[in-house]
């Protein structure tokens, strides 16, 4: 199951950086948006990986973290959830703006001009 997460959060990242480094403004949105899933999962999966394991406390069954999942990496995966939710609708007004102001979704403002 590690191997999986690993390889998930490698092809997340990767994407991530090459989105980032493609010309229009809603690629590099995208590939924020691919990053920030990369890091919730790596965030997440700071808190081992556990199967059949019980999200709260039963009683008569000891609270220790090898009977319990940990829920400070889940909160942590929640509040960057929203956070990231919100830094994207923001991006996608000022990409808006800025392809009304200028006329195109190059990150530069300038199309680029092919040589013929």
């Amino acid at each position: 199951m590690e191997i999986v997460l690993a390889l998930a959060i490698g092809v997340l990242t990767g994407s991530g950086v090459y989105m980032l480094l493609r010309p229009r403004t809603f690629q590099v949105i995208m590939g924020l948006t691919l990053i920030s899933y990369a890091v919730n999962l790596f965030i997440f999966s700071m808190g081992r990986l556990k199967v059949d394991s019980e999200p709260v406390l039963i009683k008569g069954l000891t609270a220790t973290l090898a009977n319990t999942a940990d829920p400070m990496p889940q909160a942590l995966v929640l509040t960057a959830i929203v956070i990231g939710f919100a830094m994207t609708a923001l991006f996608l007004v000022v990409m808006l703006a800025s392809r009304g102001l200028t006329g195109t979704d190059h990150v530069d403002g300038e199309e680029r001009q092919e040589a013929e």
